[in-house]
């Protein structure tokens, strides 16, 4: 994609998550992928594209942390039967809409490898820059494990499309880890607990013994990278943040004893409930199978608990949705599942700087400010006094601007 030069948007009113306000009367200038100038309209800049956007706002590009682009069905065993380059076609069609939907980083935790991430790099394909964790690590039988009761063999070539290995013992967990590193993983993910998609496993077991989790994370922290953990309970929660896994991904079953963990270790949670509500509704429809529908029930109803119990304990929060199949367009609804609970602000940071916090790349990403991608929306609308208004592109969303290239635009320049 074809860089533009200087593109210049002037009359904005700037949302700066850090102070949590609308800035009015900005200009923002970006060259070459990078912001190069903010500061009030009126200031004597030029460009070879000029937007004025009369008080509309201008934001950062949204972060989803928790994605699994090449999850096309929400049968996910079935994928083991798949052609690779089958599964990279289609997952074309989810990044491009996860960008239109105005998210321009998304953070891969299990599924995308660095060719997927490269081919995004480098213009091949259409969509968010992709930050890639490789295949996800899971105890035989574990949520990763997709084989059924009835095979033996599983699959360990990487060309094998699914979103986990199996790895048992702390060597094997080792030599895992080292491989997602080896291939270029941005951290690691390790299932702590069972979940809803794996075919043998009961979300409330408990995955990995201790010295298998430390192992995963002593490797990652030798290579300064981390471990994702996917944990439901409290127990399973509280083992990952005693060995030092800093994100919980889902997390719905926490409790109270979880929240002096989080706190001592500082560690990030990434609830994703946008696919709950969707795997209720139209799991089926995209596959998922009779006994992963059943296990939608067991944490359904307690997400917005356990969210709500980390937000009032101040836990550093991002924005995650867990989509599969066709239910990825539902990325957007989680702004409207978190108003409930949360003030527009504290969404809008789950969605920018602690996201960019998470990934390691907090001053690159998450701010509109010199230095920083050239990640931008232009939104009819002011988030802080609704935030639902990001779950309404076809109406809010005016432009979106990935790498300082302008990739869906219904503004006059």
């Amino acid at each position: 994609m074809a860089n533009p030069g200087r593109v210049l948007f002037r009359n904005a009113s700037m949302l700066d998550p850090v102070r949590g306000e609308l800035l009015p009367g900005r200009t923002v200038v970006v060259e070459g992928g990078t912001i190069v100038e903010v500061g009030e309209t009126g200031t004597k800049s030029t460009a070879e594209q000029a937007y004025d956007l009369k008080g509309m706002t201008l934001m950062p590009g949204l972060i989803d942390a928790h994605v699994h682009v090449t999850a096309i069905t929400a049968d996910l065993a079935s994928m083991a039967e798949w052609s690779p380059t089958y599964v990279t076609a289609r997952a074309r069609h989810v990044l491009l809409g996860m960008l239109h939907r105005g998210f321009t980083t998304v953070r891969d935790v299990g599924g995308a490898d660095f060719g997927l991430a490269a081919a995004v790099e480098e213009g091949y394909l259409e969509g968010p820059r992709v930050v890639f964790g490789g295949k996800a690590l899971s105890q035989t039988g574990g949520h990763g494990d997709w084989r059924g009761p009835g095979r033996s063999a599983f699959d360990a070539c990487y060309c094998c499309p699914t979103l986990g290995v199996v790895c048992d013992g702390v060597s094997e967990v080792r030599r895992a880890a080292r491989e997602e590193i080896r291939r270029g993983a941005h951290h690691v993910k390790i299932m702590l607990s069972g979940g809803v998609a794996s075919p043998t496993d009961r979300v409330d077991s408990i995955q990995f013994s201790l010295e298998e989790i430390r192992a995963a994370v002593e490797e990652a922290d030798a290579a300064n990278l981390y471990v994702a953990g996917h944990a439901y309970t409290a127990r399973a929660i509280n083992r990952g943040l005693e060995c030092g896994v800093r994100s919980i991904e889902h997390g719905n079953l926490m409790d109270e004893s979880c929240i002096p963990l989080f706190k001592k270790t500082g560690a990030f949670y990434v609830p994703t409930l946008a696919t709950y509500s969707a795997l209720a509704a139209r799991g089926k429809e995209f596959g998922l199978p009779e006994h992963s529908h059943r296990k939608v029930f067991d944490v359904l109803d307690s997400g917005l608990r356990a969210l709500e119990l980390a937000h009032r304990a101040g836990i550093p929060i991002a924005y995650g949705t867990d989509l599969l199949g066709g239910m990825h367009e539902d990325q957007l609804s989680e702004f409207i599942i978190r108003s409930e609970v949360q003030p527009a602000i504290d969404v809008l940071r789950s969605v920018t700087t602690v996201g960019a916090r998470l990934l390691g790349m907090e001053g690159m990403l998450g701010q509109v400010t010199t230095g920083a991608a050239a990640d931008l929306l232009v939104l009819d609308g002011n988030p802080l006094e609704d935030v639902r208004i990001l779950a309404a592109p076809q109406q809010r969303l005016k432009l979106v601007m990935a790498r300082g290239n302008v990739v869906m635009s219904s503004l006059a320049d």
